[in-house]
Order: C-alpha cells, then sequence, then structure tokens
C-alpha cells in the first residue's frame, strides 16, 4: 500500500512544489510507483513534470465528486510517475467542499483505491492551511516540511505545526512528521548556515541530512515542464533530490535503494 507524502508549510516561497516534483520523480527514477498529487489551484506541479490539467479530468472533479481519481490521473514522460492534476477551477473548490457531508476526508476517501497501485503519493498543497491543505493531512501518513535558509524561516511553522496537531487529535492519528527538508541554502552565506544550525536545534533529528542547495538549474526546470532529473541530471539540485529520496526510502524500510544501471548516475556513489 502506496505511503501518502504531504509536502506543505503555508509559507510561501519554500521550495515546496518544487520538492515534491523532484521527490517524485527521484523516487520514480529508483523504479518506485509515484503518483504525484497537485492540490494546489496554481497547478505547478502539473505544469513542473509537462502535463496539463485537461478541463473536466483534475483533481477539482474528484474532490466534488464528479469523477474517480482513475479517472483523472495521466502519466508523464518517466515510466514509474503519475500525476493526479490540478487546474485553476480548485480555487473554487474549498467554496463548495463546505457544504459537503465529511469535507475534510474528500481527498482521502478519493485516493484509497489507488493506494494499491503505488508505492508512494507525494502531495503538493497550496501555501495555505485552508480545507484542501486539511483534505491532504487527513488523507497523509506523513508530512514533510520545506524550510528555506532565508531569515524568518521559521516564521509560521507553529501554526503549522498547530495544525498538524489538531489534525492528529480529531481526523488522523497515525499522522506523522517525515522530516524537515532545509532549502534554497547558500554555503557563501553565514546566514545560510545560521539557520541550518537553527532549524536542526529546533527540529533535532526530524531534519533531513540532505540539504538542497540554491540552484539556477533547478528554477529553469519547471519552465521546460521537466523535473530537475530530466532536465540536468548530473547538477546539483538532482543530486540533492536522489539524496532525498535515498533518505525516504531509507526510512521507509525500501532497502534496495539504487537505481537501475543506466540510470546510477543520479544516484552517485
Amino acid at each position: 500500500m502506496a505511503k501518502i507524502i504531504v509536502v506543505a508549510n503555508q509559507k510561501g516561497g519554500v521550495g515546496k512544489t518544487t520538492t515534491a516534483i523532484n521527490l517524485a520523480a527521484s523516487l520514480a527514477a529508483a523504479e518506485k510507483r509515484v503518483l504525484l498529487v497537485d492540490n494546489d489551484p496554481q497547478a505547478n506541479a502539473t505544469s513542473g513534470v509537462g502535463s496539463a490539467g485537461i478541463d473536466g479530468k483534475t483533481i477539482y472533479e474528484v474532490l466534488v465528486g464528479e469523477l474517480t481519481a482513475a479517472d483523472a490521473i495521466q502519466p508523464t514522460q518517466m515510466p514509474f510517475l503519475s500525476v493526479l492534476p490540478s487546474h485553476i477551477n480548485l480555487v473554487g473548490a474549498e467554496i463548495e467542499m463546505v457544504e459537503m457531508q465529511n469535507r475534510e476526508r474528500l481527498l482521502a476517501t478519493a485516493l484509497l483505491p489507488e493506494r494499491d497501485r503505488f508505492d508512494f503519493i507525494v502531495v503538493d498543497c497550496p501555501p495555505s492551511l485552508g480545507l484542501l491543505t486539511l483534505n491532504a493531512l487527513t488523507a497523509a501518513d506523513s508530512v514533510l516540511i520545506p524550510v528555506q535558509c532565508e531569515y524568518f524561516a521559521l516564521e509560521g511553522l507553529g501554526q503549522l505545526f498547530n495544525t498538524i496537531n489538531m489534525v492528529k487529535k480529531t481526523l488522523n492519528p497515525n499522522l506523522d512528521i517525515e522530516g524537515v527538508l532545509l532549502t534554497m541554502f547558500d554555503s557563501r552565506l553565514r546566514l545560510s548556515n545560521q539557520i541550518v544550525e537553527e532549524v536542526k536545534r529546533y527540529f533535532g533529528d526530524k531534519v533531513f541530512a540532505t540539504v538542497v542547495s540554491r540552484n539556477i538549474r533547478l528554477s529553469e526546470a519547471p519552465s521546460f515542464g521537466k523535473p530537475i532529473i530530466l532536465y540536468d541530471a548530473i547538477c546539483i539540485g538532482t543530486r540533492n533530490y536522489m539524496e532525498l529520496a535515498k533518505e525516504v526510502l531509507k526510512n521507509n524500510k525500501f532497502f534496495a535503494i539504487e537505481p537501475p544501471q543506466h540510470e546510477k548516475t543520479f544516484i552517485g556513489p
């Protein structure tokens, strides 16, 4: 059964969608069956893997009960990676969902039949703590929290953890923290190094060993509709996210983490 990992942080610009796309793609490169769920009306995870949210076949129709997830899931350029796309129409879904029965469990219910088809389901969330994010947390096994290595890095995390604890108490008692991922690290800046130490002191062993460096190739890849591993297989962004995938696989007892021989460049020694 698939493990559902939600990538969430209500603070924008922390590398949330970049992480959702590239963690999903890196797991797929290791031949794990992965579904990327774009739960954000901006639909950047959808376009970032080269897909389009076809009007009438997106997560919006799934959440409001017009389609099953299987009806809307699309293949991507990577054999082991599929996507449940988003569309700008999703922006109105929260208003419709307010009146629906079990409104916090709509995504969990929709994904349940798909869990046997995949090893991992990675969910990208909007930069808010509204009903869409609440649905994702209710469906999730764990939450991965990106934190940028910049000033005010910890701003708003208290509110996120309050929401996570509320979901654990009332909706999803098994919800866990997958880990805290440091992003946009610049080794030239003393501030970046200070933030790394501060986050590690605050979150302890919940912080991933992998740190994602600031990298122009990571910024360019979405405009070409490609995960970083397809856009530039040897850049530091690819190496960072493959290392993150290795940590996630190890933490989840997937021991056969080496990729196929022809993809070995992506993992490293």
